[in-house]
This record gives C-alpha cells, sequence and structure tokens, in this order.
C-alpha cells in the first residue's frame, strides 16, 4: 500500500518537503500531527494551547503603560486576523495544513527555476511570509462560518452538564491539569476539569460537575460519593 513512497518516482516529493522554505511548514504540520495523537491519548489537554481572547467587539487595551505581555500581543494578533472563537489547537493545524500545501507547490513550481544556493534561500524567505500569511487569510476566512456553532455549542453544554457524571481521561486530575469525558449518547464530550485544593483523582474516576469557571474555563468537579454525602 504505502510502497509508492519508496520508489524514485517520489524523490521529488521528499525533496520538497524537506528543502526550504517547506521544511517550516513540514515541521510545523509534524508538530501538529504529533500533538493531536497525544492529547486522543489524554496525556495532555485537548485545548492545552488555549488562552482568553476577547471579543471582536471589544477592546485589547495594548498600551506599553498598562504592562503589554506576549499573549496580548499575540491575542491582538490573532484578533486582528479573524483568528479567534474556535480552539486555538485548531486554528494552528489549519494554518500548518494549509501553509504546508501552498509551500509546496509554490516550491515546486516556482524556487524549480532559481539557481542552488544562496539565492534559493534568499528566493525562499518571501515565499515563506507569503505562503504564511495565505495560510492564516484562508484559516480565517474557514473558521469564520463555524464561530458561532463553537461558541453556541458552549453555552447549550455549560446548561446541561453541571451535576452529571463524568469519567477522568487524562492520567490524573489535580487543581492544575486534567479533562474527563462525559457521555452524550455519542461520542461524548471531552471537559477540561479540575479537582479542589489537594484532592486528586486518576484515569477511569467517575467525578460529577459541579460549576463551571467562565473565565478559565474549567468545570471544578468532586467524586461521586462525596456528591452523594457519603
Amino acid at each position: 500500500m504505502f510502497a509508492i513512497l519508496l520508489t524514485d518516482n517520489m524523490d521529488p516529493f521528499y525533496q520538497n518537503i524537506s528543502s526550504f522554505p517547506t521544511v517550516f511548514f513540514t515541521f510545523f504540520l509534524l508538530l501538529v500531527v504529533l500533538y493531536w495523537l497525544v492529547a486522543v491519548l489524554g496525556l495532555i489537554e485537548i485545548d492545552v494551547l488555549d488562552f482568553d481572547i476577547p471579543d471582536a467587539e471589544g477592546a485589547l487595551d495594548i498600551n506599553p503603560d498598562s504592562g503589554l505581555s506576549n499573549a496580548n500581543v499575540l491575542a491582538g494578533f490573532m484578533l486582528r486576523f479573524g483568528l479567534y472563537g474556535v480552539p486555538v489547537t485548531i486554528i494552528l493545524s489549519f494554518i500548518a495544513l494549509f501553509g504546508w500545501l501552498i509551500c509546496y507547490y509554490a516550491v515546486h513550481f516556482l524556487l524549480g527555476l532559481v539557481p542552488d544556493g544562496l539565492f534559493t534561500y534568499l528566493a525562499g524567505i518571501p515565499v515563506l511570509v507569503a505562503c504564511l500569511y495565505v495560510s492564516v487569510m484562508i484559516t480565517a476566512v474557514i473558521i469564520k462560518p463555524i464561530r458561532p456553532l463553537f461558541k453556541k455549542a458552549s453555552q447549550e453544554t455549560i446548561k446541561r452538564v453541571l451535576g452529571q457524571s463524568a469519567i477522568v481521561r487524562t492520567s490524573r486530575v489535580d487543581n492544575n491539569f486534567g479533562e474527563a469525558i462525559l457521555e452524550d449518547g455519542g461520542a461524548g464530550l471531552i471537559l477540561k476539569v479540575r479537582a479542589t485544593g489537594d484532592v486528586k483523582f486518576v484515569k477511569g474516576d467517575r467525578v460529577v460537575l459541579l460549576e463551571y469557571n467562565k473565565e478559565k474555563n474549567i468545570y471544578r468537579v468532586i467524586s461521586e460519593d462525596e456528591f452523594a454525602g457519603n
């Protein structure tokens, strides 16, 4: 099935994905794939890269006197290009995928006309920047129509899951880390959860979703026994 990947006809493919500037997106895409594989196994949280981004209608304070941080700069960048309203991991996944595809074909059809050596790297820099910009623009267009779906789903989820039991899916749940899966009759809902104080849960434990923290997008959980008053 994969024998074609080992044939001589595939040599240009390997050369393109491992040459500058495509190698930048190849590495980026490999990191994204690795992240999703590890997240599916429950070793890290699915939204580990997420951070608070204000609504587009809101004002982002980037006054240096107010203590400008890297998070503020990144949030401002994402707002400017319409990269908000969906998990950051999905945004980065789209950028990596589209950037890799665009850069691959740009290198295949354009940089082949440039002499090898220093000129290849000099020509590759603007190609890299252009591909990154275009991939960001494409990602912004794609996530725009699905943004309301995430917001609506989040609001409906909060209303109906409080007080329900979920099963810990990560290696642990404490006051700094953890996810649980709530059976909803379908694929299940993966929720970011936190224990209270020094309490810890391990994978497979059953917990009850007690309250929701909107600012941190987390659910506080307690054990089923404690919730039942045992």
